[in-house]
Parts: C-alpha cells; sequence; structure tokens
C-alpha cells in the first residue's frame, strides 16, 4: 500500500524569524482530499561534550516552558549551514569549550506529526577550554556536571529536555 500523501497546495498562515506556518491542501493515498498543518523549522545542531568525567551542560530559561532546563549546548541552524559547523560554533559561543573534530550519533526528528525540524545530536571529541560569547539574547549558566549525576538527572526527571536525554542514554547505553 502507498503510505505517501502529496501535497496540493502549500499556504502560509505566519512567517517568522524562527519558524513559519503553513496549513496545506493534500492528497491522502486513497484520493481523498485533506489539509495538513506544518511548522517549518531549519532544524538544529547539538554538542555531547564530556571532559574528566563530566558532560558540559547548559541552564537557561525556555519561555514556551516557563521554566529553566538542563540541556546539552545547541542551537538553530543557519540557512544552508553545515549541521557540523553549528554544532562547533554553538559548544564554543555557549560555553566557551572547543573541540578537536565532532561524530554524528544521531538526527532526529523531534516532532514528526506537525513539523520539519531535524536536530543533528553530535559527540565532541578531545574538548578543551576556552572562552565562551554568547549571543546578545542568551542568558545561561554553564555547568559541568559529573557523568552518573547527569544520568540520574535523566531518571529522576530534572533533565527534561529530548535531545539531552538522548545523547546521555546513548552515552551510558555505550559505557
Amino acid at each position: 500500500m502507498e503510505l505517501g500523501e502529496k501535497t496540493v497546495r502549500k499556504n502560509y498562515v505566519f512567517r517568522g524569524k524562527i519558524i513559519n506556518v503553513r496549513r496545506d491542501d493534500a492528497m491522502l493515498p486513497n484520493g481523498n482530499a485533506c489539509t495538513r498543518e506544518v511548522v517549518e523549522h531549519p532544524g538544529g545542531a547539538c554538542v555531547l561534550a564530556v571532559t574528566e568525567e563530566s558532560v558540559i551542560l547548559v541552564k537557561q530559561f525556555r519561555y514556551a516552558y516557563g521554566e529553566e532546563l538542563w540541556e546539552i549546548p545547541a542551537g538553530k541552524l543557519n540557512a544552508g549551514e553545515d549541521p557540523m559547523r553549528a554544532a562547533l560554533r554553538e559548544l564554543e559561543e555557549e560555553t566557551g569549550y572547543c573541540a578537536d573534530s565532532l561524530e554524528l550519533i544521531f538526527t532526529i526528528y523531534p516532532t514528526p506529526g506537525y513539523s520539519d525540524e531535524k536536530i543533528y545530536i553530535y559527540e565532541a571529541k578531545e574538548v578543551a577550554k576556552g572562552s565562551a560569547h554568547p549571543d546578545e539574547d542568551e542568558f545561561l549558566d554553564v555547568v559541568r556536571v559529573p557523568l552518573e549525576e547527569a544520568y540520574a538527572m535523566v531518571q529522576d526527571g530534572r533533565i527534561k529536555d529530548g535531545k539531552t536525554i538522548i545523547a546521555l542514554q546513548y552515552r551510558q547505553l555505550r559505557g
């Protein structure tokens, strides 16, 4: 059975700085018409950076949730930007740490029901301290958390961010 749906017309409802919102006319595999709501997002990249058996986390206020979240360093991709370059940039900007290289461990689709966002999760190799220079509208605390404590933070719900949970559980399972 063919599962693909066909876009008949893209109808933009909102165009913003970070996202665009569409309400498309589409065709189901059986030929029936339907509508699909889509949030276009340029995607993001993040980095699991471990040094001396501690993971580098940032704690920042996330407006949509109204609370501070623990996360691995991450950021939005610029138009046409290579995700690996974005991940290296965000690691340095947010934390001041640099990595000799990165290895892609996952590409995830965080909200496939309504968004086209992809997040590229990298693991840093050979991490060294430099100096942070966050964006002017970015306020965060950089904390080195022992790996065992970070794993406990996932288990007890202190870490709620999906990309961070995936990266830490990957590291824990890998050993």
